[in-house]
């Protein structure tokens, strides 16, 4: 087996070891299917187990959301604030993106708010 040296930016390298930690793979095996959908003509971006499992979280997590909005909007800033933080500490949502409890100016403003 070859070996393929490449340089990245110490902040990419980070996002990377935190992103393939996060899914118990190694660096090497996190980018693998990307390069091998890379070589391949024609080809589509391969997505992983995890991601997959992600996705589907995603849209489970949107569902309750909604169901939890119409019994009260602290239970859905509570779910929202708990799970930005698990996404960010598993390199998945970027530090910044989405307002976090004390961020917020105006309670309008919070993620899931129905009017």
């Amino acid at each position: 087996m070859k070996v393929l040296s490449i340089k990245v930016d110490d902040r990419l390298h980070r996002r990377l070891r935190s992103r393939a930690a996060s899914a118990n793979l190694s660096l090497s095996q996190l980018l693998h299917p990307l390069l091998e959908e890379a070589a391949s003509p024609g080809g589509r971006y391969v997505f992983t187990g995890q991601d997959e499992i992600l996705g589907v979280a995603i849209q489970i997590f949107a569902l309750v959301t909604e169901l939890a909005a119409e019994r009260g909007h602290a239970l859905v800033e509570r779910a929202s604030i708990e799970a930005r933080a698990a996404m960010r500490e598993r390199g998945l949502l970027p530090s910044g993106i989405i307002p976090v409890s004390g961020e917020l100016d105006d309670e309008d403003d919070l993620p899931g708010r129905v009017s």
